[in-house]
């Protein structure tokens, strides 16, 4: 039997379709077909390289739902035709010191990253460590649920870590594929939802996905304007530029937390603003398998769906591209044959 994947074949290369023979899941590990797998934009990093330790070809996708087609040994929990999601986390070794800390996530002997260190969901089967394998409810469709296993986790994982209670004034900075997800996490958590972006083409949609107030960055001090509102509580800072995160991070609170969701590298903060009031910058893993289950269970729940566009598999290149030019409204999914 063989199976479909798209590939890059070395640093800045172009997807190519091949098909190989249907790998045999070694100790702890499961073999899911899969039926859906959103593209992230942190699949730029092993499709350019920019991932340090990267070997290729190499099969990207970390949004990843599926079914369990085959159990390696060792593997307890799971039986063949469960549904599975996988997402950036690559898996844990349950024994170092930071597993035994319940802080997986930093494992000293990790599995590595899905769709970077191994081979991930751009394909029609995917080997993955139990350990890195969420469940994923029965009724929830798998093309939706998708990014849920990336987008999704990371906003919701650090809204309910960023400090705030309900009622209290938070900030989801950029109205994109990360921050649609945010707005309706955050309404849904009983949270006064601000959403911050440039301009005002997307202040109606910010609105109806729970928005409670819009501020418009490109109109005036935006740090200021959530001043005004009597600081921000959490900023969720979901954009990509850090000329935008630096101009924001004055808009906490007293004992305000910005949660830095998007990789910029490094921006400026003011440290004597930090300390008068007791605020911090963190940043925020996205999460583990558990912190997958619960974000899809809340999403469920709570009706938070993403908005996507979806392509077939073997358009891995299209899907890429139109991910890459930041038109997508607002995730792209690649639907498996």
């Amino acid at each position: 039997m063989s199976m479909i994947a798209m590939t890059v074949p070395q640093a800045g290369g172009k997807f190519e379709r091949i098909e190989r023979e249907i790998p045999t899941p070694g100790n702890g590990e499961l073999l899911i077909r899969v039926h859906a797998c959103g593209v992230c934009h942190s699949d730029a990093l092993i499709v350019e390289g920019h991932w340090p330790g990267l070997q290729y070809p190499r099969v990207p996708g970390h949004e990843v739902i599926g079914t369990v087609e085959a159990i390696g040994p060792h593997v307890g929990g799971w039986k063949v035709g469960d549904r599975a999601g996988v997402g950036w986390f690559g898996g844990s070794c349950g024994h170092c010191a930071n597993c035994r800390r319940h802080q997986e996530f930093a494992c000293l002997n990790g599995s590595g990253v899905t769709g970077g260190t191994r081979d991930g969901g751009y394909a029609t089967h995917m080997l993955a460590v139990a350990s890195a394998v969420a469940h994923v409810p029965q009724d929830l469709d798998e093309v939706e649920g998708a990014p849920l296993l990336c987008a999704g986790i990371t906003t919701f994982n650090a809204l309910r870590n960023c400090g705030a209670g309900p009622g209290d004034l938070v900030v989801i900075h950029g109205v994109g594929g990360l921050g649609h997800l945010g707005i309706q996490f955050s309404h849904r958590l009983g949270f006064r939802t601000v959403a911050v972006n440039r301009g005002r083409e997307k202040e109606k949609l910010a609105r109806e996905l729970g928005a409670d107030d819009y501020v418009d960055s490109s109109a005036g001090d935006v740090a200021a304007a959530l001043q005004e509102m009597g600081g921000a509580k959490a900023i969720i800072a979901t954009v990509t530029n850090a000329d935008a995160m630096r101009a924001i991070v004055k808009g906490l609170g007293p004992n305000g937390t910005m949660m830095v969701i998007g990789a910029v590298g490094a921006f400026e903060v003011d440290t004597l603003d930090l300390l008068g009031k007791r605020a911090a910058v963190k940043g925020w893993y996205s999460g583990v398998a558990t912190d997958s289950e619960d974000t899809l269970e809340f999403s469920k729940l709570h009706g938070v769906q993403s908005q996507n566009e979806v392509f077939p598999l073997e358009e891995a290149q299209a899907a890429y591209d139109r991910m890459m030019s930041g038109k997508a409204r607002f995730r792209v999914v690649l639907k498996m044959p």
